[in-house]
């Protein structure tokens, strides 16, 4: 009974670090903040590149980009230690009016100097089912 219970804790031990890397932000940091600051800095690129999968072949309306609904997934120094070309990969769910998500999107960007945005791939991961009432408009 006591290696039940111990094996218990130490599988609840080992699983607690990775469900909270897992988990959305509770609380403001300089990295969030950082993030968010780049986000709106790219949002016109990133709603182009959705506005231009979704509209007009999956949906009749172009999709809204809301900036909490962007997820930084990985970023990286392509050119060494202080080096100013980075790559960053983002999530996005796209939306139609009060939060009706539509879909999921990953994009890669490179960013340098310049300031200089370049698209590298996009991949649409998911296309959501929308409410009935909004697919018999959609149609």
């Amino acid at each position: 009974m006591k290696r039940l219970v111990t094996a218990c804790i130490v599988s609840i031990t080992l699983m607690m670090p990775q469900s909270i890397a897992n988990s959305e932000p509770t609380q403001d940091s300089p990295q969030l903040r950082t993030e968010d600051m780049l986000m709106l800095f790219l949002s016109n690129n990133i709603y182009e590149v959705v506005r231009d999968y979704y509209y007009p072949r999956i949906l009749k309306l172009k999709p809204e980009i809301k900036p909490w609904h962007i997820s930084v997934i990985d970023s990286e120094r392509l050119n060494g230690f202080r080096g100013f070309i980075f790559q960053m990969t983002i999530e996005v769910e796209p939306s139609l009016g009060h939060g009706v998500p539509v879909g999921k999107d990953r994009i890669t960007y490179q960013i340098s100097v310049g300031p200089s945005e370049k698209l590298v791939n996009h991949t649409h991961l998911a296309t959501y089912k929308l409410p009935e009432d909004l697919q018999e408009w959609m149609q």
